[in-house]
């Protein structure tokens, strides 16, 4: 009668064991795969706006925005100091910083952050400049990385890193942001 119950035990650590793999094989797969976090802006709008008359074309603006970091990993992602730049025709016509911070596991962490643009950064010879001032719509992008670790029950730390890309009209008549795309 003993040798029957042994079976029964062997085969019920081996279920337990089966069943053991498969949880932690679930586990690896779902919960321990690390991403890197969505960056993007959630809002921008313009203040202390001015703009050029068509003989001498130009602009100036703050851009306020909502600077968004969406973790979605299950440990926190801890970044440093990073910058944003906005761009026209490819060239820089403004950036500010994106203080060093943590985004909690799971959360998304927003920052308030000032830009301040201007059309006289531009370098000679930047053609489209007076024909985007006549139309009334000046296009501009932005484009930041945050470089940093993800960390996972402070045992297992990753180096990830998150883009952003956006692209937003800004309207000269009516001094606002319009358009706001990001990637």
């Amino acid at each position: 009668m003993k040798r029957g119950g042994n079976k029964k035990c062997l085969a019920y650590v081996a279920i337990f064991i089966v069943f053991q793999i498969i949880v932690i094989t679930i586990f690896a797969l779902t919960v321990m795969k690390i991403k890197g976090p969505k960056v993007r802006f959630q809002t921008v709008t313009a203040s202390n706006f001015n703009s050029g008359s068509s003989s001498s074309p130009s602009f100036s603006a703050d851009l306020v925005t909502k600077f968004a970091v969406k973790n979605t990993n299950f440990g926190h992602f801890k970044y440093p100091n990073s910058t944003v730049s906005i761009l026209y025709d490819g060239q820089v016509i403004g950036s500010a910083d994106v203080p060093s911070q943590k985004a909690k596991a799971r959360s998304t962490r927003r920052t308030d952050i000032t830009i301040s643009i201007s059309s006289d950064k531009l370098t000679a010879g930047t053609t489209n400049l007076t024909s985007a001032i006549n139309a009334g719509v000046v296009n501009l992008t932005s484009e930041s990385t945050l470089k940093g670790k993800v960390e996972l029950m402070k045992i297992i730390k990753k180096n990830k890193s998150g883009k952003m890309s956006c692209t937003m009209s800004l309207n000269l008549s009516t001094k606002a942001v319009e358009k706001l795309m990001c990637k």
